[in-house]
């Protein structure tokens, strides 16, 4: 029998690792690694490495601290955009809501295609620049 690798989480490049892993931490509803969560007294928090995790301990994102990370152009492709999150929502209200909280957590929406009768979605840039999509998606 074959043994494969096992997805651990999908890595961030980010000059803010903080900033962008309390994003996301909010946006997903994730919880930090014990360890990565920020402290508790105020003190300097300036990590090069976080982990966030589903409320049943399995790691999903994980963000590295690097010195310069240029943003991506899309949809021009000047500076291409790498590699980007797919997140779905079950109804266009539901997609509706997460606009504005994406928005208000502090996201740039890049694409709006919520007219879209096949597949209604909103592109996005987080705060470091990654484009993400949230997009109307049947259950699987």
């Amino acid at each position: 029998m074959t043994a494969y690798p096992r997805l651990l989480h999908t890595v961030l490049d980010t000059t803010r690792p903080r900033e962008l892993a309390e994003f996301y931490r909010r946006l997903l509803g994730l919880t930090y690694r014990p360890g990565d969560e920020p402290p508790a007294d105020g003190a300097p928090d300036e990590p090069d490495w976080l982990v966030l995790r589903t409320s049943d301990g399995v790691n999903l994102l994980a963000f590295q601290q690097v010195e310069r990370l240029p943003r991506t152009t899309w949809p021009a492709h000047d500076v291409p955009m790498q590699a980007h999150l797919d997140l779905t929502v079950p109804d266009t209200a539901e997609l509706t809501e997460q606009r504005r909280r994406a928005r208000e957590l502090g996201a740039e929406l890049l694409l709006d295609r919520y007219d879209d009768p096949e597949e209604p979605l909103y592109v996005f840039a987080d705060p470091s620049g990654h484009p993400f999509c949230i997009f109307v998606s049947a259950p699987s």
